[in-house]
């Protein structure tokens, strides 16, 4: 055969391979862990993981406010930034908005004169503590133009000190049934999903959507094509503020008090899930679906080490490896685009 025969093949014999989209492998990979734990289950302790409806419970609403914080975290990704700061607004969210939350019995009230107000109060408090440290960071990083690394850890510091001077490192307790009942029963896996779907619905068919994807593809090119990036990049860090206040509330409303060392390291698991869903790093690519999905993976590993009896630091060390091959299968579907 001759050189030219090779080099006009049909087409035929080279047919592009058909690959399962992304939302799918991810899917299947989470069957596939949760298929793991199933089988180890059974070796190791004679018990099965999936067919015990109370554990399972247990794990979804554990990862509810990571699934929370990581819808926003979610969307700072696609732009091509981070946000390190939602577990400390988690924290000071929490502290600030349980101390309106208090009832009039309880001795120890931050504020004696403002006891017994409606829920709506502060939930509202909560949110707008969490707009509020997002809206800062987004004017850092538009109009300082500091890396959002550096503006978001910055924030991360500041909220976790001001957790813990608002009471002098004294938890908030004996809060309003009223107040607690948002994180009771399933309400904080309602939540989660009703907040997955309003910006799964706002990423995929509204023009904030299609200005945050394009901003993280090729913010020159966006800048070009009309959009104000500044003023956007301040609309996407606020909403992940508010939606770390959201978090902070279910948080406090669960545990029935707020504590100042509230959220640690939620920040790094909401970006373990964004990561594990297949939002890209390095921006302009990922769904909200995903993020579900990456949220539930992160639950099973979670719970399936705790059946298992795996001490907490193995926990943490698996953990790590399995971000680090996520960025890794990342960096090279990106070679593989390019």
């Amino acid at each position: 055969m001759t050189d030219n025969h090779l080099i006009y093949a049909p087409a035929a014999l080279h047919k592009p391979v058909r690959r399962l989209p992304a939302g799918m492998s991810i899917l299947l990979v989470l069957v596939g862990i949760a298929m793991i734990f199933e089988a180890l289950g059974w070796l190791l302790i004679g018990q099965s993981f999936l067919m015990n409806s109370q554990r399972l419970t247990i794990m979804i609403l554990q990862v509810s406010v990571i699934g929370i914080i990581a819808v926003g975290v979610t969307q700072v990704i696609i732009t091509g930034g981070i946000d390190l700061s939602s577990g400390s607004v988690v924290a000071m969210t929490a502290m600030i908005a349980a101390s309106f939350a208090q009832t009039s019995t309880w001795a120890r009230a931050v504020y004696p004169s403002l006891t017994d107000l409606p829920a709506l109060v502060p939930i509202g408090i909560g949110i707008a503590i969490g707009l509020l440290a997002g809206l800062i960071n987004g004017l850092l990083i538009s109009y300082t133009k500091i890396p959002p690394f550096i503006a978001t850890l910055g924030m991360m510091v500041s909220a976790r000190g001001v957790a813990r001077w608002y009471t002098n490192g004294q938890p908030v307790s004996g809060l309003e049934k009223s107040f607690t009942v948002i994180g009771s029963g399933i309400w904080p896996v309602v939540i989660f999903l009703v907040v997955a779907a309003i910006f799964h619905i706002v990423l995929r068919y509204t023009r904030y959507g299609k200005f945050t994807y394009a901003i993280g593809a090729n913010m020159q090119a966006a800048r070009v094509s009309g959009i104000n990036i500044e003023r956007h990049l301040i609309k996407v860090y606020a909403i992940a503020g508010a939606l770390a206040g959201l978090a902070g509330l279910v948080t406090a409303a669960r545990a029935q008090t707020a504590q100042a060392n509230m959220g640690i390291n939620y920040e790094l698991d909401a970006i373990a899930a964004t990561v594990i869903g297949g939002t890209s790093l390095s921006g302009g690519s990922g769904r909200i679906l995903g993020t579900i999905i990456g949220t539930a993976i992160l639950g099973v590993m979670m719970s399936g080490f705790t059946f298992l009896r795996v001490d907490s630091y193995y926990q943490e060390i698996v953990k790590g490896v399995i971000i680090v091959a996520a960025v890794v299968a990342d960096v090279y579907r990106q070679k593989k685009r390019h």
